[in-house]
């Protein structure tokens, strides 16, 4: 089990507005954020943020040692970053799917992780979000995305603790072991101060 009482993380996951049909691109930075959520580890608590409240981020993020989310090198953080004054590229990351797959050889869905891992699903997919942001069900967006990220800390805190996960593989639940030894160590931390808050 790892120390993690002097590692300031956000753990977080992002529902964007459109699919990548609708804006006629594969480039995720083509999509546009609806809402985020976030759990901060200095405050053990949850927050959300909608596109028109990112400025109420950045100070958070700014003080941050460590971005965490699932797919999150890939998707979250460059679409984020669109959006960021300075460069979320400077602030250590890790993405949970990406250390799972560097195990197994495959990519692995949160939810196929979560129902073996933790015995619990997500509540929904990223298309319903984008149903709910187009019919202004906000609130139903913020429960989607809180739930993902509820999962994604669960996920962490898992691997943390038994340096492993387990998955289904064509529905037999496996177990991977994860190398934990390097993600909360301080001297991996880049300098996360990139606009001064």
């Amino acid at each position: 089990m790892n120390n993690q009482d002097n590692t300031n993380y956000i753990i977080f996951d992002i529902e964007t507005q459109n699919t990548f049909d609708q804006v006629g691109s594969r480039d995720v930075t083509a999509l546009d954020i609806s809402l985020l959520v976030i759990w901060d580890s200095k405050t053990k608590e949850y927050q959300s943020f909608m596109h028109d409240e990112l400025h109420k981020l950045w100070p958070i993020i700014e003080n941050t040692d460590m971005l965490i989310g699932y797919n999150s090198d890939h998707f979250d953080i460059p679409l984020l970053n669109k959006y960021y004054p300075g460069d979320l590229e400077a602030i250590k990351s890790l993405d949970l799917m990406v250390e799972i797959q560097k195990s197994i050889g495959r990519r692995i869905k949160l939810d196929d992780i979560a129902s073996a891992t933790l015995g619990t699903k997500k509540i929904g997919g990223g298309l319903d979000a984008i149903r709910w942001w187009q019919a202004g069900d906000i609130e139903n967006i913020r429960k989607y995305c809180q739930k993902d990220v509820e999962i994604t800390k669960k996920v962490f805190d898992y691997m943390l603790e038994h340096d492993s996960i387990k998955y289904k593989d064509f529905n037999k639940k496996k177990e991977a072991s994860i190398d934990t030894s390097d993600w909360l160590k301080p001297d991996k931390f880049a300098i996360t101060h990139t606009l001064g808050f």
